[in-house]
């Protein structure tokens, strides 16, 4: 990624973080760009040591998971349920209405996709849930696949 276009999605974040009252304090900027450089999913863990080794500074592991709590709520990053790992959203800087984010996980090399699905999809999807006995908490998709470089190498 170009400086110029991390810089313009810092800014975006920025600008999300104020709009809703929150603030992008220097250490959850650093965890956010952190997260936007980084090629796959990684765990609070892994951002712990990635940051510690990028700076003067030192931070907890809880203190990094409050943070990405923040992320989060912010929704400037996403939590992959299936591996407990986090990935910064791919749509800060979009202008457009944002649809429901879902995740193609390739098997091999760990990459992710983030792609959005209309929301009728997600409300049929609740509605056959609803006609199950069940009750919908959670829409978020996390599709197991292959990356396309991925899938062209033979074994």
């Amino acid at each position: 990624m170009k400086e110029q276009q991390l810089n313009k999605i810092l800014d975006k974040a920025q600008d999300i973080c104020n709009h809703s009252g929150g603030r992008l304090t220097s250490k959850r900027k650093g965890i956010l760009e952190l997260m936007l450089l980084s090629n796959v999913p990684l765990s609070a863990y892994e951002v712990t040591d990635k940051y510690n080794k990028s700076t003067d500074s030192s931070m907890a592991a809880m203190s990094v998971y409050r943070i990405l709590d923040f992320l989060e709520s912010e929704q400037l990053v996403h939590k992959l349920s299936s591996t407990n790992k986090y990935v910064a959203c791919s749509h800060i800087a979009c202008s457009h209405t944002h649809q429901i984010p879902q995740f193609l996980i390739c098997g091999k090399c760990q990459s992710v996709k983030e792609i959005a699905i209309a929301k009728r999809i997600a409300d049929e999807l609740e509605q056959e849930v609803a006609n199950a006995g069940y009750k919908l908490v959670n829409s978020q998709l996390e599709l197991q696949c292959l990356c396309e470089k991925c899938s062209q190498i033979k074994n």
